[in-house]
């Protein structure tokens, strides 16, 4: 291993398809950039280290499954020890073309002053995902997983302007408190400042509040001239299970940061 990486990346893996899970690591490492990429295996088996085919991929079995978070903080040390530049929080249902990493790197090498950026993430089919939010209350949480549809038409406008839907998403914006977990490009040296995931948060709302923790001492941004392609299920939706770690990860982050302050 380099010295120094320009990048290095963790993708979290459980059960996953391997399919979709090649076309995120090969998105990857299809760059001229130095980079180093680890899989933090939460599985109960080692089916997937067949994954591991060359030199830049490290595997790490991790049946204990301690969480998304935890498992990247793994990860993170990981990355520490290379002493790369930036670091990449990447789904395992992300995909991108060539180039993308480069035009994020130079973008970070341009403005000193953003530590975590995120670019343009649309679904495959060429959707857009409103994926930059304002800092989240209790209620919108609650308004966007719990209430019937006929009751969240009442909310739309709160909930369109907590995804900045009255926000133009081809136009840069800045300073977006909340975002996206699915590809959260850090640099590395305000990574090491600000401290890792939250471990007690099992899944959800880690990426809110390590994003809110790097507002604290950096700027961070949405970047649209970058894109990805995010294939995304929506599990809270679907499963009670989710919806529990969900409501979990919610009472763990308000007791942190308020249950009460109103944000807009």
């Amino acid at each position: 291993m380099s010295l120094s990486n320009n990048i290095t990346a963790s993708i979290v893996l459980f059960k996953n398809d391997v399919n979709m899970l090649k076309e995120a690591i090969n998105s990857f490492l299809n760059t001229n950039l130095n980079v180093k990429l680890f899989l933090i295996d939460n599985s109960p088996t080692d089916d997937l280290k067949i994954l591991q085919v060359e030199s830049r991929i490290e595997y790490y079995h991790n049946p204990s499954n301690p969480g998304f978070g935890a498992a990247h903080n793994i990860a993170i040390i990981k990355a520490f020890n290379t002493n790369s530049y930036y670091h990449l929080i990447l789904n395992p249902d992300i995909f991108f073309s060539k180039g993308t990493l480069e035009k994020l790197y130079g973008f970070m090498n341009d403005n000193t002053d953003v530590g975590h950026v995120m670019p343009k993430v649309i679904y495959p089919n060429g959707e857009l995902q409103y994926l930059c939010k304002l800092n989240p209350t209790f209620f919108d949480l609650f308004a966007r997983g719990f209430l019937p549809s006929f009751l969240k038409k009442i909310f739309q406008k709160r909930m369109d302007k907590y995804e900045y839907k009255d926000q133009n998403y081809n136009d840069l914006i800045y300073d977006i408190p909340y975002l996206s977990g699915c590809f959260m490009f850090f640099r590395t040296s305000v990574l090491k400042e600000v401290g890792f995931f939250d471990d007690k948060i099992f899944m959800y709302l880690e990426d809110a509040d390590l994003t809110r923790r790097f507002l604290e001492v950096s700027r961070t941004a949405y970047f649209p001239n970058a894109h990805v392609y995010h294939h995304f299920a929506k599990l809270t939706h679907k499963n009670i299970k989710f919806k529990w770690i969900t409501i979990q990860s919610a009472f763990i982050y308000f007791h942190k940061w308020g249950w009460l302050k109103s944000f807009y």
